[in-house]
């Protein structure tokens, strides 16, 4: 078993897979599953990077490799760039992270170049896609409500129940409104929404 997990190959695999499910834990917390997996996946490379040689500028370039992946976190602009920076950090400190001989590293330059581009590519994809919906304003955001148009599907006055974005609410009016009527929602409370009628 010590002899499998001193191979580079191995290592390099074991290496690439905790700084995946560290980003994603990054840009996901909470769960614990990742958190978890990322520090499983990352002592074993750890145990690996104690026992092979390395190239310590290869380390020094994978840690700062976090720092514009914390920026592409946090910016809104210019994430695209800081999350190349951090891809292209983690591509070439993994690569070259063990020692082989010369400028050249202990890993397969197949599997190097093979596991780069997947890894590459799905972060790219996947944290993107991630942080876009992190971002994103849910549909249910209930304070959007205010404002909308929508229709009258009952009689409304201490209670009823109207049409808004797509979903039927109970809606209440200060004046009576008839079913089939436009109404305007001015005001919410829970999931109770005032409403006005729409002058035609």
């Amino acid at each position: 078993m010590d002899t499998i997990l001193l191979d580079p190959n191995i290592a390099y695999l074991f290496l690439v897979g905790g700084v995946l499910l560290t980003f994603f834990a990054l840009v996901t917390p909470g769960t614990g599953f990742l958190e978890i997996g990322a520090l499983f996946l990352l002592a074993v490379a750890g145990y690996a990077v104690y026992n092979i040689p390395i190239h310590i500028w290869a380390l020094i370039l994978l840690m700062l490799s976090l720092l514009p992946f914390g920026m592409a976190i946090r910016a809104s602009s210019r994430r695209e760039l800081y999350l190349g920076l951090s891809i292209f950090g983690v591509i070439i400190g993994s690569a070259y992270l063990f020692r082989g001989e010369g400028w050249s590293p202990a890993v397969n330059i197949w599997l190097t170049i093979i596991v780069s581009l997947l890894m590459g590519g799905f972060i790219w994809i996947a944290i993107t896609k991630t942080l876009e919906a992190l971002e994103f304003r849910p549909v249910h955001d209930l304070d959007a409500l205010i404002g909308q148009i929508g229709e009258a599907k009952t009689d409304i006055n201490d209670e009823g129940s109207a049409q808004v974005s797509g979903e039927l609410w109970t809606a209440r009016s200060k004046n009576p409104i008839s079913a089939g009527a436009r109404v305007r929602v001015f005001k919410r409370e829970g999931f109770v929404l005032d409403v006005e009628a729409v002058e035609e």
